[in-house]
């Protein structure tokens, strides 16, 4: 079998497809699953990807995780052992060292409590996403601009609704037009910082789901290419290049996975931090 026909299976684990890969021809597969396209009553089809399905089963893991924790917590009983400790140290982290301080200050907790639901449900969610890209046979689904586009669209409503449910869409409207006191010309220079600031608005939200894409995306690809050595290798021929390559490639991927693991974690918390952040901006423009 040709070299080229390998290509495309090599990265399957960074790209987003129609097709679930299991075993790649590399290993002696492959073992697939096709995933199914729904028909839409207008014409054409809904297609089915990969990264659809791993977010059902992050989302899943989340509700298999956190609601049995939830019911525990609410029924007063203390946290017992490490998993109930890990999980619900999340949660805490969340509530002490992103929503407060940038949603309610120290003196008003409880503002900011209002949303933590959701910036739980944002946290978890990427996170269990970024996660499954460690796991064999899985995937990022956070690798997709898609996919970091609509989470960044999401936050987007979030940011502005939050505030306009809090002031008014007129009161919120007049929050951002600066007030500059100056004869004949002062409203040409609000106009135009009232369009910068719009305008910012949307790069803000481009810019959340750029940073997280291209830092997944990275990670995994760099991964990809230290695993495709090894089948470059082999089509030498050469036994002791071969052990060589894969050995320097096994190593390789094994530190570079725990700084993705670390990676996973960090840019799940610069997401939502600063998801948090414009949400207090908005919230309180007088600041």
């Amino acid at each position: 079998m040709a070299a080229h026909e390998h290509v495309p299976n090599a990265f399957h684990h960074v790209l987003d497809t129609k097709r679930w890969e299991f075993f790649d021809r590399l290993f002696g597969g492959p073992v697939e699953w096709n995933l199914p396209a729904i028909p839409l009553p207008w014409g054409g089809s809904f297609q089915i990807t990969k990264f659809m399905m791993l977010e059902l089963v992050a989302a899943g893991l989340v509700l298999l995780i956190y609601i049995p924790l939830a019911h525990r917590a609410r029924s007063g009983e203390l946290p017992r052992g490490w998993r109930w400790n890990m999980f619900e140290s999340l949660l805490t982290f969340v509530r002490n060292e992103i929503a407060r301080p940038n949603l309610g200050g120290e003196h008003h907790p409880e503002e900011a409590d209002k949303y933590v639901p959701f910036l739980w449900t944002l946290f978890l969610f990427i996170l269990f996403c970024n996660l499954l890209g460690m796991f064999p046979f899985g995937g990022s689904p956070t690798s997709s601009i898609y996919m970091t586009g609509g989470l960044a669209i999401i936050a987007f409503f979030m940011i502005h609704g939050c505030a306009i449910a809090k002031m008014g869409p007129i009161h919120y409207a007049k929050s951002l037009w600066p007030h500059i006191d100056v004869p004949y010309v002062g409203w040409a220079f609000s106009l135009m910082i009232f369009t910068i600031e719009l305008a910012g608005s949307f790069i803000k939200s481009g810019v959340l789901a750029v940073r997280l894409f291209a830092n997944m995306f990275a990670g995994h690809l760099v991964l990809a290419f230290l695993i495709f050595f090894i089948f470059l290798a082999g089509q030498v021929g050469n036994p002791y290049l071969w052990g060589g390559v894969t050995l320097a490639s096994v190593l390789g991927v094994a530190a570079l996975s725990l700084l993705e693991l670390f990676v996973a974690f960090l840019q799940t918390y610069v997401f939502v931090f600063l998801t948090a952040l414009f949400m207090g901006m908005a919230l309180h423009p007088e600041h």
